[in-house]
């Protein structure tokens, strides 16, 4: 026989438990994500930036959006809706000339919130951006994300970014930086 308090209270645990797993997987997931739009990309083997957009469409669920909204970020990143066309956005963006030679997001402010299977997330970030003619820009962004727990895990099913602010850099700001990464290459010992 089992106290009907006790079994509430297990029940309350399970949820509470389930929520920070949530929370700690869309935390991963967010941070997977602005790691593989790092530039030079640093997981390491990936060849190429397809092969980048391969790993960063994993993580988005088959019925995403990618947005940029306000008056900043619509006319310059606008809306990819589906598998399809989000590719499509990042095959662009790792196209551009002049290209781009670094860029490393720096995520901040973190707000989730889960709802059963569903949840939101609330981040500033802030990325210096390196292009090939020496020419830089520091740019900031409020994202207000969505995701969703599908039968393999947690999805993204809403990037949504608004600019905070675009401020250039002094050209060729960054003296010293790498052509690749090589963080997580093995080494001897590992």
């Amino acid at each position: 026989m089992t106290d009907p308090t006790l079994t509430a209270r297990i029940a309350a645990l399970t949820r509470r438990v389930e929520t920070l797993e949530a929370e700690a997987e869309i935390r991963r997931i967010q941070a997977r994500y602005l790691f593989l739009c790092d530039t030079p990309c640093p997981e390491f083997a990936v060849r190429d930036d397809a092969e980048r957009i391969d790993l960063i469409m994993e993580l988005y669920a088959d019925d995403a959006v990618w947005e940029g909204v306000g008056e900043h970020y619509d006319g310059q990143f606008g809306r990819a809706e589906g598998h399809d066309q989000i590719r499509a956005h990042f095959e662009r963006f790792w196209s551009r000339d002049p290209a781009l030679v670094l860029n490393a997001h720096y995520l901040t402010s973190e707000q989730i919130h889960v709802d059963g299977d569903e949840a939101t997330g609330l981040w500033i970030h802030v990325q210096p951006w390196l292009f090939a003619d020496g020419t830089g820009l520091l740019r900031s962004s409020r994202l207000s994300n969505a995701f969703r727990r599908e039968p393999g895990g947690w999805k993204i099913t809403r990037t949504r970014t608004e600019n905070v602010f675009v401020a250039p850099l002094p050209d060729r700001f960054a003296s010293d930086h790498p052509s690749a990464s090589v963080l997580l290459r093995p080494g001897p010992g590992s």
